[in-house]
């Protein structure tokens, strides 16, 4: 299985975003997935709940700090590269979908009946949100050869 169906297969059968894509590396990175859905848990839904940065994103920014981040803060030219791998996944991301802004991605309001209900009613989860996910960690897959 890809890595991407492995974060889809997360993400549909009840992960958020983020967790989905955080737990996609579990294995790889020595971490539990208990660990990293606790880790992750606050980033869905664009942090929150709050539709911000896409959970998707923020999960594969954990990746990447996880994969290439520094363990102490006194390697200034490695955090530079998190930085800069960062900054390329988002870029990469915006080409592709336009944003990295959950509300702005997905069209609607969770936070109201109406949101909600268009989320559900338009299967914007499956038809959407998987993409993201799907983009997300194609393109951290991509950084990190």
């Amino acid at each position: 299985m890809e890595r991407s169906e492995k974060a889809t297969s997360h993400f549909l059968s009840g992960c958020n975003c983020a967790q989905s894509v955080l737990l996609s590396y579990a294995d790889d990175l020595q971490y539990s997935e208990e660990l990293a859905k606790r880790i992750s848990a606050g980033f869905g839904g664009g942090m929150g709940k709050q539709q911000e940065t896409c959970g998707a994103i923020t999960g594969a920014i954990m990746v990447l700090g996880m994969m290439k981040g520094e363990q102490v803060n006194k390697n200034d030219e490695l955090q530079t590269f998190t930085y800069d791998l960062v900054k390329e996944l988002l870029d990469r991301f915006k080409v592709d979908h336009g944003t990295t802004r959950c509300m702005d991605l997905i069209g609607c309001d969770l936070n109201t009946p109406e949101g909600s209900a268009k989320f559900k009613d338009e299967q914007i989860k499956e038809k959407k949100c998987v993409n993201f996910i799907e983009t997300s960690v194609k393109i951290v897959e991509s950084l990190i050869l």
